[in-house]
């Protein structure tokens, strides 16, 4: 299985877009500031309701604001 991490611009739209804070963010897709601040360090996946809003806020698709970054699959110590 090939692993992967998400990644996302959201600090970059939210300047590009009046300097929008965390929490106004927040209260426009229905979550905290602190789960808006956990998804933009990559502490936190959104769920895919929660991306899809973000991306709408911004008017940007969805790969605009949020990104998937594979990572080929390590071997198990002694199998190589």
């Amino acid at each position: 299985m090939t692993r992967g991490t998400i990644s996302n611009r959201i600090r970059t739209l939210r300047f590009l877009n009046g300097e929008m804070s965390q929490a106004e963010l927040g209260q426009r897709i229905g979550v905290t500031r602190q789960t808006i601040a956990a998804i933009e360090a990559g502490k936190y996946s959104p769920s895919l309701e929660a991306a899809f809003r973000i991306a709408e806020v911004f008017q940007v698709p969805l790969e605009e604001a949020f990104q998937w970054e594979t990572k080929p699959p390590t071997a198990a110590p002694g199998t190589a």
